[in-house]
């Protein structure tokens, strides 16, 4: 199966960040005519007030940013990943970090909100309280992609590894993890939480980042990018750049059975009291 994993720099002008999705979604088919595309978290709008997120957000089946990835799916035929978008949620003030797939028809396949929320203050000083703007999920997500079982996950969720377990529990061969990792934390952690998370679960691990700076109010915020794939031994296959652009690579599940073969993690697993 051939992946690709679309690499952005999304702001708080939602048209210009679906366009922009849209450009990339299609140069990578034309160029490259993947099975899988990933786009990163929050692909449709960053930064901006929270009062504009809430504004931006869209009820789920249905919006511009739904719409697009449907439509991009079925025009294209390949499988979309949608990043996560902003989803408004019925009698609730907060918004939903939501993940989105469609198979090549269009159809949608599983929806997956963010569990773990980014409530840090970051080296560089900067305060992130994501939990007072988005709802968190409560629901381990998988999919099947043509015969290999995807998991879902989100950024900050990366550093929570019984998520992840949990997700190879439910047969997950592949992992998606859209990010919009800060460049304080991930220039030391992105490459070595990405690797470890496959290592420990023994499948593909596909990180497809934000890159570069947005505006949150008055104030520049970076993103790390480096999207990439890690294979099931922890080996980066594809990496991109810095930049707006997708990196591109295949997976053979027959290395995820093999690796498993070799070291079976998941029969050695002990419940401790």
């Amino acid at each position: 199966m051939k992946v690709a994993l679309i690499q952005m720099n999304s702001g708080s002008d939602k048209a210009a960040n679906l366009a922009q999705a849209q450009k990339l979604i299609a140069q990578a088919v034309a160029e490259e005519k993947p099975d899988w595309i990933c786009l990163p978290e929050v692909f449709d709008f960053m930064g901006g007030s929270r009062a504009q997120k809430r504004e931006a957000a869209e009820k789920l089946p249905g919006g511009p940013a739904y719409t697009m990835l449907q439509t991009m799916a079925k025009t294209h035929g390949v499988f979309i990943h949608g990043g996560s978008i902003l989803e408004a949620i019925d009698d609730e003030e907060r918004i939903g970090n939501t993940t989105v797939a469609f198979d090549r028809e269009g159809r949608e396949l599983a929806r997956y909100r963010k569990i773990h929320m980014f409530d840090i203050t970051a080296p560089d000083g900067q305060q992130y309280n994501e939990s007072a703007a988005f709802r968190p999920g409560d629901a381990v997500v998988t999919y099947e992609c043509e015969g290999v079982t995807i998991g879902c996950a989100i950024c900050y969720d990366l550093r929570f590894p019984y998520l992840f377990q949990a997700l190879a529990e439910k047969g997950a061969e592949v992992i998606a993890l859209p990010a919009a990792f800060t460049l304080q934390t991930g220039k030391d952690h992105w490459d070595v939480l990405c690797r470890a998370r496959a290592i420990e679960t023994e499948t593909y691990f596909c990180a497809a980042g934000q890159t570069g700076t947005h505006m949150q109010g008055n104030e520049p915020r970076m993103t790390y990018g480096h999207s990439l794939v890690a294979d099931p031994w922890g080996h980066v296959v594809a990496k991109a750049s810095d930049g707006v652009g997708y990196v591109v690579t295949r997976i053979d599940v027959e290395r995820v059975k093999k690796v498993r073969a070799m070291i079976p993690v998941a029969q050695h697993r002990r419940t401790l009291s």
